[in-house]
């Protein structure tokens, strides 16, 4: 297509074991396991050796199961998101209005200047404007973060976003940028580009500012302030 498949390529999953190393990060963390490792060491020097080391493997335990609940939190994430785009792409079929003629398309095949047909609880495919609608109302959270359902109508606040969802109604849009270039495309692929970059990035090396030649000419400040001085005083006394 000239402007573009609508497909949004999808990031590698972490693994379960990169989220676990992921929240060990956690500066919080890293002090309670600090505080756990010092309580160990004194606790088997200076107290009872078969006491003393309950108060440290108490912590350490205590950062385990909070890095294990974390890592599988995140993981249950990871995984339901990987399945939703997985369903989008293979389940969802759009009526979709090409050259005149009525065609029933899967998400993927939608290309710009189609005409796509939309009901209740459909996620729209693309972005575009709306052409046609019957008492619309969208959730917009995906994108901009408010719970508020937008209404949307023909003659004000016709942009449609692709992954909304529609909560109330009916009509039509023209698709006017699908794939990586809708604003689910623009976002995913910022967000990508920003994990790749942060964990790729190298502080910059330390660079000196040049150093100003100085021409032969030039005579520092505080030696032209004591020939002056010298001069000044020579006149005077003489």
């Amino acid at each position: 297509a000239t402007f573009g498949c609508n497909v949004i390529p999808t990031k590698k999953p972490k693994t379960f074991l990169q989220l676990v190393w992921e929240a060990l990060h956690d500066a919080t963390l890293i002090i309670l396991i600090g505080a756990a490792i010092v309580s160990l060491v004194l606790g088997l020097i200076f107290e009872d050796q078969t006491t003393g080391w309950i108060d440290g493997f108490a912590i350490m335990v205590a950062v385990v199961v909070v890095v294990i609940v974390a890592a599988a939190n995140d993981y249950s994430k990871e995984k339901q998101f990987q399945d939703l785009q997985k369903q989008i792409k293979q389940d969802q079929n759009f009526s979709v209005i090409r050259g005149g003629s009525i065609f029933s398309l899967n998400v993927t095949e939608i290309v710009v200047g189609d005409v796509v047909s939309f009901k209740y609880g459909d996620a729209l495919p693309a972005d575009g404007v709306l052409i046609e609608g019957n008492d619309i109302r969208v959730d917009e959270s995906s994108m901009t973060g408010e719970n508020d359902h937008v209404k949307k109508r023909p003659d004000r606040d016709i942009i449609l976003l692709s992954s909304t969802q529609v909560m109330e109604g009916s009509g039509k849009m023209l698709v006017c940028a699908v794939g990586v270039h809708s604003q689910a495309g623009v976002i995913f692929t910022l967000m990508n580009q920003g994990e790749k970059k942060t964990s790729d990035q190298k502080p910059p090396p330390l660079q000196t500012p040049p150093k100003r030649p100085i021409s032969q000419n030039h005579v520092p400040l505080p030696r032209r302030a004591a020939a002056a001085t010298t001069r000044q005083t020579n006149r005077f006394s003489s």
